[in-house]
């Protein structure tokens, strides 16, 4: 009884100790500059591994954290993810390459259209904008074609932004139009046509705005769509942050404290504020004491029979385990306070399956999301690893972006990009085929078909880790407002070894009139990526018919 009443005292002062500021001494080792493969990453970038995106302070502006994975520095723009080939502090610059042309950097697929947003980059001077045009069904007079961008008589085409040819109608004759940022000195404009893939390789560069400190000084509100400037901060031998409650930038000190410019300037407003809250603390963790106290002395039998401490789920081993292996993964973890308040308490539902429903949501910055509840009853959570393992390694136009999950206790979620027409089972009628042209069209449908295609190429044979889906059908082929077709729920995924060519797998996956013989039963073979060319030809056969393969009324 003594030991336990000495804990809670112990706990209660350092409950109050805590809430003073110190806080930020195990920031300051974060806080260093870091090396990742040969960029230097410091203020006002900073790792993103090692701090959570959830929390209260960051080593430098929001928006600028980086990841290194595998040795790459990987900065994550709205809509997309570019490889960091350098920073230049001096010149405020940033170089990034577009991350898809690592899997062809002789003819990359150009994808690129960055979304800067509200952060506070640019383009830079040296910047030119190329249009690339693919699926072209007309010759386009004076413009060569990129040759090995072609595909049957379908072509591709590149020249520079708004020097377009005169009496061609681009939009009518091409299917997708993508805006791509090169440096201008690397591009050969004699021959954009051989030269782009090494162009894209160089990068494009974006500059980051500046805050002076006398704007500071002279009484102006620091407006942080721009980056202060650290001078102050690390000439006082501290290091530059931010706080994201109070929204303001912070100077870390050696000795705990946090200032508003540099170590050697006044408290900022969120010590003093910690310092109102310490006080605060300390009177309720003495209070906190006596009830327990009281409430151990008439419950003490209750007491004999309670854990005091949570044990980690099973999914938080599995997920521990996973990023030991293949190294931190580079989503965004939510708590489920915040899952409820981005759907709006679970009030706009998409749909229902097996695994739980789906929500629609919003994001802090207003982007749309669908949000996928997982039932609490539902197995032992190994469809939520694997989905959370799988998909959070991949990057391509035709693979569902996963934006961030949860997983606390029994809960579990999964935040995916918004697919405004939902999946292509709606759109292929059952014995109608009439009906099924005439919401999409033959074209549309073909060009749907090669796009899952390539994302299931690219599953393959384009990640580091060869993934086998194992369960794709038109339900689990999301649409976006293009009818831009994206391979979705990884929940029976399986991560090999990229030239490995038969797996070993215990029990059946998949859904009946898609499964492969052979994973149904080995007698039939072994099973292989081959699998999953299997279900996509038999979703290709129900397109085709419109109708639907596990219809038992179909002969």
């Amino acid at each position: 009884m003594s030991q336990f009443l000495s804990y809670l005292l112990i706990l209660s002062f350092f409950f109050f100790i805590n809430s003073l500021g110190t806080n930020s001494r195990p920031l300051l080792a974060i806080c260093e500059p870091h090396l990742c493969g040969n960029v230097n990453i410091s203020y006002p970038f900073w790792v993103r591994n090692e701090i959570a995106s959830d929390q209260q302070y960051y080593c430098g502006y929001k928006g600028f954290g980086v990841m290194c994975l595998d040795g790459e520095a990987v900065l994550e723009l709205p809509g997309d993810r570019y490889y960091v080939k350098d920073i230049n502090y001096a010149d405020y610059t940033l170089t990034l390459v577009d991350i898809d042309i690592t899997t062809n950097q002789t003819c990359p697929r150009a994808r690129q259209n960055v979304s800067l947003e509200t952060l506070p980059l640019k383009y830079s001077s040296v910047d030119l904008n190329l249009s690339f045009y693919f699926n072209c069904t007309s010759y386009a007079p004076t413009v060569p074609s990129i040759q090995c961008l072609n595909i049957g008589s379908y072509r591709s085409y590149v020249f520079v932004e708004n020097n377009e040819t005169e009496g061609f109608d681009w939009s009518k004759n091409c299917e997708e139009k993508v805006v791509v940022t090169v440096r201008q000195t690397q591009i050969n404009m004699d021959n954009l046509t051989g030269g782009f893939g090494g162009a894209m390789n160089d990068g494009f560069v974006l500059d980051w705005e500046r805050v002076k400190d006398w704007a500071m000084n002279d009484g102006f509100v620091l407006d942080w769509e721009s980056v202060k400037d650290c001078g102050p901060c690390e000439r006082s031998e501290g290091y530059c942050g931010y706080n994201a409650t109070a929204e303001e930038f912070l100077c870390f000190c050696n000795d705990g404290s946090t200032h508003s410019n540099s170590c050697k300037g006044p408290p900022s407003r969120t010590k003093k504020l910690k310092l109102i809250r310490g006080v605060a603390a300390s009177g309720v963790g003495v209070l906190l004491t006596c009830i327990i106290i009281f409430w151990f002395r008439s419950k003490r039998s209750i007491i004999k029979s309670t854990k005091f401490w949570t044990k980690k789920t099973k999914n938080e081993h599995d997920l521990e385990a996973f990023i030991r292996k293949y190294g931190p993964l580079a989503l965004n973890r939510y708590k489920f306070l915040e899952i409820k308040k981005m759907t709006n308490s679970f009030r706009d539902k998409l749909g229902q399956g097996g695994f739980g429903g789906v929500y629609k949501g919003k994001l802090l910055d207003g982007r749309p999301v669908a949000v996928k509840v997982l039932n609490e009853s539902k197995g032992n959570g190994e469809e939520f690893i694997n989905e959370v393992a799988s998909i959070s390694r991949t990057s391509h136009v035709n693979i569902v972006t996963l934006l961030g999950f949860c997983l606390e206790g029994q809960k579990r979620a999964l935040i995916y990009e918004f697919m405004p027409n939902g999946s292509l089972e709606k759109f292929i009628q059952d014995g109608n085929l009439e009906k099924t042209n005439s919401h999409l069209g033959w074209e549309k449908l073909f060009q749907i078909a090669i796009r899952i295609a390539r994302g299931l190429e690219y599953l393959h044979r384009g990640c580091n880790t060869r993934i086998l889906h194992f369960d794709i059908k038109p339900h689990n082929i999301l649409l976006d407002e293009d009818f831009c077709p994206k391979i979705s729920d990884f929940g029976l995924a399986k991560l090999c070894i990229r030239n490995e060519s038969n797996i070993s797998m215990t029990g059946t996956r998949g859904t009946i009139g898609y499964i492969a013989p052979e994973v149904f039963s080995r007698n039939f073979g072994g099973v292989s990526h081959k699998s999953d060319v299997y279900s996509y030809g038999m979703m290709i056969l129900e397109m085709a018919g419109g109708r639907n393969n596990i219809d038992v009324g179909v002969s």
